[in-house]
């Protein structure tokens, strides 16, 4: 039987271990034998990501799912969240001169945007321990791997959020890690797959085949028995020594989603805190989320 003629989109991640199941995808041909043929960008920060994602030239996005909350109630994009992926892995690095978060005070945290989620998630950890926003500066640099520069480059730079392999690899220069994320400011539902409404309306077979895929790479990322191939994705994809690539496993497996499903309490997190912290209100969950296609792309896999 031939195999249909091939789907070609984009779609848009930024740089990091969240990608396991999109490389799993990739290298054991979960796109190809759903006829999908799928270009992947890696989102240099939250600007682009947003812009191309309005002008149509990014159709899928896997990333976090406050900037889809951001791309409807900022940019008034009709945006809707599909299905979910990880608690983000995030941890707060610090020089290592800092050992509270009080030693935070006036000093500059390096942040991918000032009105993104993990800067949400920096302001209700320091808030929860007595640091309030007007003590500290923040400074956007951009995506993970720009922020990690920008602490190895300048001692001035005191913190930034991140996570692997840029903070094992700011782990091993010596910054200090503060601990995950979600220990202090709660469950949090980061990686999510979006699109526009519109988009999702035209190529709605697409879509579903795109998100069984990605279940399946989630499973296949999730299960003991591939660790070994795994780590080798890692290690070809992010060109990280096998140190690192082992770390990157290790931390997947500790917030990844069963079936990439959405944690409803960790979103709810995720719209408290920037209401919280932006000063906003914020729509009910659900008017951010389209439930149809991802039952269907389960019912692929059953």
């Amino acid at each position: 039987m031939s195999q249909p003629a091939d789907t070609k989109y984009t779609i848009m991640v930024f740089q990091g271990l969240q990608n396991l199941p999109l490389l799993a995808a990739q290298a054991n041909g979960f796109f190809t034998s759903r006829g999908l043929d799928v270009d992947i960008k890696i989102a240099p920060h939250s600007v682009e990501l947003r812009n191309g994602t309005i002008e149509g030239r990014y159709h899928i996005i896997h990333s976090t799912s406050d900037n889809a909350v951001t791309l409807a109630d900022a940019a008034g994009a009709d945006v809707a969240i599909l299905m979910g992926g990880d608690n983000g892995f995030t941890r707060l690095c610090v020089q290592p001169e800092i050992t509270s978060y009080a030693d935070l005070r006036g000093r500059t945290i390096l942040v991918d945007a000032v009105d993104t989620g993990f800067t949400f998630q920096i302001l209700e950890i320091l808030q929860r321990n007595g640091v309030s926003r007007d003590e500290i500066r923040f400074n956007p640099v951009g995506a993970t791997p720009r922020r990690l520069e920008g602490l190895l480059r300048d001692k001035n730079n005191a913190a930034a959020m991140l996570f692997p392999p840029f903070s094992l690899y700011a782990q091993q220069a010596g910054l200090r890690d503060m601990g995950p994320a979600v220990r202090v400011a709660g469950p949090y539902q980061s990686t999510v797959a979006y699109a526009l409404r519109s988009w999702i309306r035209a190529n709605e077979t697409t879509l579903v085949k795109h998100l069984a895929a990605y279940v399946e790479g989630q499973r296949w990322a999730l299960d003991p028995k591939n660790k070994a191939d795994a780590i080798g994705l890692y290690t070809d994809w992010l060109k990280v020594p096998q140190e690192i690539a082992h770390g990157c496993y290790d931390v997947f497996q500790s917030g990844a989603a069963e079936d990439a499903a959405l944690d409803m309490d960790g979103f709810a997190n995720v719209l408290a805190m920037r209401a919280r912290h932006l000063g906003v209100p914020v729509k009910p969950a659900e008017a951010y989320i389209d439930r149809e296609p991802y039952p269907k792309a389960l019912g692929q896999l059953s």
